[in-house]
């Protein structure tokens, strides 16, 4: 279990999913300003059919995979809607965040949205200057207990996603221990994080049971960067691992650094938010990530019609909100493709829980109850029970949409917990 010296630890970020490649729409590209670059702006009227105009404000801009993935699923909501869009691209996690959603709301935009887990605070204070205007942020945490009806958090059941393609990884696995290449005991895969954040955490820890629902003889080792975004700590992060003997690798950061580390080492690789084939034929996998499009196009309808938007907004496989890529044409096991379409479809039954307690164990024992954190604290201090009919309930309905599962289950293992 993740301890309270180990909570402590953990750097409160911003969420990592990364996109497809950009599609130029609208009022045109954004110049790039790299990762932690100046803030820019983007205008585009979209063919004024609605009296919305929605603002969006982006830690970085189309050079960072996680950014690009929402500047991506913007402009194609809005194009959709027909609305008027604003979008500002890097702006820090500090009161350049509420100084941009100011100027939006004053520029007449009816929603503004933030992408970043750091931009909340400034959100939550510009939600209360202008109560008039929706403000929206995606991987907050503090909607549910704020109690403002013009400020929402939202997110998506990525676990999910992340479960589904550890089932590809793990039948890869399988693929190279019938091939003689690997015994079942040196099925180690490897996986790069960014922090020690709850995220994070059962990012990796869904993915790894997917592997290991299909290649029971799995181990994983984690190493942490202490940032989103480094490519070089990241392929770093990766060589890492490969040398110490891992044999499949993922991850939780928005670079290329750790998929490039694969294709010259040869290992095979599952990315996230986007296909990395193109790259990287050799080793690709799959890929899985959060499409933001449904929830855009959803705020926008909901203040259309004036309808209220939910405080705490999970968008799932059901709605399109997680998505997985295609699969690599020479890296995938034969199988694979069926067996991932077999586990979605229970998932989105309900008769397949990722965090199936029977799956798992914690310092050898299974749970039967457990409180997390869901009402966020400095002390991360447990409020809420949520196991309840076998399963981890993250991000359920009765919680918050941000993911809070932070366990350290058995058969990984953490390199570093620095972050």
């Amino acid at each position: 279990m993740v301890m309270k010296k180990m909570k402590k630890l953990i750097a409160l970020a911003i969420t990592a999913s990364m996109a497809l490649s950009l599609t130029a729409c609208g009022g045109g590209g954004a110049a790039a300003t790299g990762a932690a670059g100046a803030a820019t702006e983007e205008t585009a009227d979209s063919a004024a059919a609605s009296d919305v105009k929605v603002g969006f404000i982006f830690l970085h801009d189309e050079n960072s995979t996680y950014d690009l993935n929402f500047i991506n699923a913007a402009k194609e909501a809005c194009e959709a809607a027909g609305v008027e869009y604003v979008l500002k691209t890097g702006i820090p996690e500090g009161q350049e965040c509420y100084d941009a959603a100011c100027e939006l709301a004053d520029s007449g935009c009816n929603i503004v949205f933030a992408d970043s887990f750091g931009h909340e605070d400034y959100m939550i204070e510009a939600a209360k200057e202008y109560p008039d205007i929706q403000f929206c942020h995606a991987t907050g945490t503090k909607a549910h207990t704020e109690g403002l009806d013009n400020y929402h958090n939202a997110f998506a059941t990525i676990f999910q996603g992340r479960y589904l393609a550890g089932i590809a990884a793990g039948l890869k696995l399988n693929e190279m221990i019938d091939a003689g290449e690997i015994t079942p005991e040196e099925a180690k895969m490897g996986y790069i994080g960014a922090y020690t954040y709850a995220e994070v955490i059962s990012g990796y820890t869904s993915f790894f049971l997917g592997a290991r629902s299909v290649c029971p003889s799995v181990t994983m080792e984690v190493t942490f960067t202490g940032s989103w975004y480094d490519e070089t700590a990241e392929k770093e992060g990766a060589n890492t691992l490969i040398q110490d003997g891992c044999v499949l690798i993922s991850q939780h950061a928005d670079s290329m650094g750790a998929p490039t580390a694969c294709e010259t080492a040869g290992v095979p690789d599952v990315s996230y938010n986007g296909s990395t084939e193109s790259a990287c034929p050799n080793t690709f996998i799959v890929s899985s990530r959060i499409n933001w499009t449904p929830y855009f196009k959803h705020i926008i309808e909901c203040v259309e019609k004036n309808e209220p938007i939910e405080t705490d907004y999970t968008g799932d496989l059901s709605t399109g909100s997680v998505e997985l890529t295609s699969f690599g044409a020479k890296a995938t096991a034969e199988g694979t493709e069926e067996a991932v379409a077999k586990a979605k479809e229970e998932l989105e039954a309900g008769t397949l829980h990722v965090f199936d307690t029977k799956t798992f164990t914690v310092d050898g024992k299974e749970l039967t109850s457990y409180e997390a954190d869901v009402d966020t604290d400095p002390d991360y201090t447990p409020d809420h029970e949520v196991i309840h009919d076998g399963y981890f309930d993250e991000s359920g309905k009765d919680f918050r949409s941000a993911p809070f599962f932070d366990l350290q289950i058995d058969g990984i293992t953490l390199l570093d917990t620095a972050y």
